[in-house]
């Protein structure tokens, strides 16, 4: 699969995210096609790829469990490395990706060096129903600045889960969708919709690569 690059990519955007998908899902997903739209619609051009075991499953049809770590940080920094090489290094280039995505961009940080900004959508703190088994070892290891925007009903993190690890997450900010599940799907009950949320958490990134990424450069 080539890299999906969003429309705002091919007009000397200010910003760039590299944007990984999740562990079931492949790059241009239902989810990962309307953030892209909306991060493109705040001004960050985005541009998506897939983990060699999701191009399997798309030539075969067949489902397999994420490559090893070390695969998949091998192809995070090599379509980082090309779209480094295409926008110039006056560009500041963020990493980021969905649940398993965002994880693996956060690890690439915290061994890469000159990484300019990270976001997480929906960061898997631990699996679900195991509260105990946290995945933030390495974030004070990363010495760029981190956003991770979190549903408050998402089984991988709830805000008072996350509220106790605050000395583990250094830096990085956290923000919170309210009623927003693993893939930002409100209650009923609320009046936004799933696309209300995706909206606000393209939003917070526009607000943090402004303040925190493109202003240290």
């Amino acid at each position: 699969m080539e890299l999906i690059k969003s429309n705002y990519y091919e007009n000397q955007p200010k910003v760039v995210m590299v944007l990984a998908h999740g562990a079931g899902a492949p790059a241009d997903s239902p989810f990962m096609n309307e953030l892209s739209a909306a991060l493109d619609a705040e001004g960050v051009a985005t541009v998506r790829f897939e983990f060699p075991y999701m191009e399997k499953r798309r030539q075969d049809g067949k489902k397999r469990p994420p490559d090893r770590q070390p695969r998949l940080l091998e192809r995070f920094r090599s379509v980082l490395a090309t779209v480094r090489a295409e926008v110039g290094d006056a560009c500041p280039v963020v990493i980021g990706g969905k649940s398993m995505g965002g994880r693996m961009a956060s690890i690439l940080a915290a061994e890469d060096a000159g990484i300019d900004g990270v976001v997480c959508f929906g960061y898997p703190f631990h699996p679900p129903g195991k509260p105990d088994n946290w995945r933030v070892d390495h974030f004070p290891r990363i010495d760029c600045p981190i956003l991770v925007i979190q549903g408050t009903r998402d089984p991988f993190g709830k805000p008072d889960e996350v509220a106790g690890w605050q000395e583990e997450l250094g830096a990085c900010q956290v923000v919170w969708l309210e009623g927003g599940n693993h893939d930002f799907q409100p209650l009923a009950r609320q009046p936004e919709s799933r696309q209300d949320l995706i909206g606000k958490a393209a939003s917070q990134v526009r607000s943090f690569t402004e303040s925190r990424v493109c202003s240290s450069r």
